[in-house]
């Protein structure tokens, strides 16, 4: 299967820290790609530590994705060095009703989740689109498609992700770059834990999945590894949901 191979392919993650971007990183490890750590900061021992089990070998490179500007200076930086994957992963949310969310709320987790995003993804996927040849996966959610309750600003950025994704492909699929997502269920990261220590939350989730379960971390490798290799040439602009069937119920 040597399509799905990344050996000789250098891969930029960013949130690598923990969750899906550590698993990502070293599922990509796994398959043979040198990788590019980015995240807040430099403590990402335990993904340095996993990927080096798989023999690989990674960098790390830290930035604030709060701070856009300052992701697009790494980013400019980053683009002069030949990345085959670009992985959006960083992001955040906070979680409170619509009357209640501030802007300040509102706009950290826009700039993180979507400026950050196109902040770091115009310069390599341009840099991408010269070189005729790239792959760009950025983590989307179930909340690209739904309205999810209590996250007003977490949705906007995450439909706007799916939205982006489409767009970059029309523009750079041309040139020879893949641009899609992926939309993780309801995993067990930082980001839902709110949710998992609500009895009653926690059920009624769970419940709704035909997997009977919430997903892991690990659930979301096998896709991201197909969306980065050759064996999604033909694939482009396309959100792929891993979500052990909640859209469809």
């Amino acid at each position: 299967m040597t399509s799905f191979s990344l050996a000789g392919r250098t891969a930029l993650v960013t949130g690598a820290r923990r969750g899906i971007g550590a698993a990502i990183a070293a599922g990509y490890a796994a398959a043979g790609a040198e990788l590019i750590l980015m995240a807040r900061d430099a403590a990402l021992e335990d993904t340095l530590e996993e990927i080096k089990q798989y023999g690989g070998s990674a960098s790390v490179v830290t930035a604030d994705f709060a701070d856009p500007s300052a992701v697009e200076r790494a980013g400019v930086e980053l683009a002069s060095r030949k990345i085959d994957i670009l992985v959006n992963n960083a992001g955040t949310i906070r979680r409170a009703p619509a009357a209640e969310t501030s802007i300040d709320d509102w706009q950290h987790v826009i700039d993180v989740n979507l400026n950050s995003t196109w902040a770091l993804t115009r310069p390599i996927g341009a840099a991408m689109a010269r070189r005729g040849a790239g792959k760009i996966v950025t983590i989307a959610s179930l909340l690209s498609f739904q309205g999810g309750i209590t996250v007003p600003a977490y949705t906007a950025s995450k439909h706007a992700v799916a939205g982006l994704t489409r767009a970059l492909a029309n523009e750079w699929g041309p040139a020879g770059v893949q641009v899609n997502a992926i939309a993780p269920g309801y995993i067990s990261t930082d980001n839902t834990a709110e949710l998992r220590a609500n009895p009653a939350r926690e059920a009624a989730i769970r419940e709704r999945i035909p997997a009977g379960r919430w997903g892991r971390p690990e659930d979301i490798v096998g896709a991201a590894v197909f969306l980065a290799s050759a064996a999604s040439d033909y694939v482009n602009g396309h959100v792929l949901a891993v979500d052990g069937g909640w859209l469809a119920r």
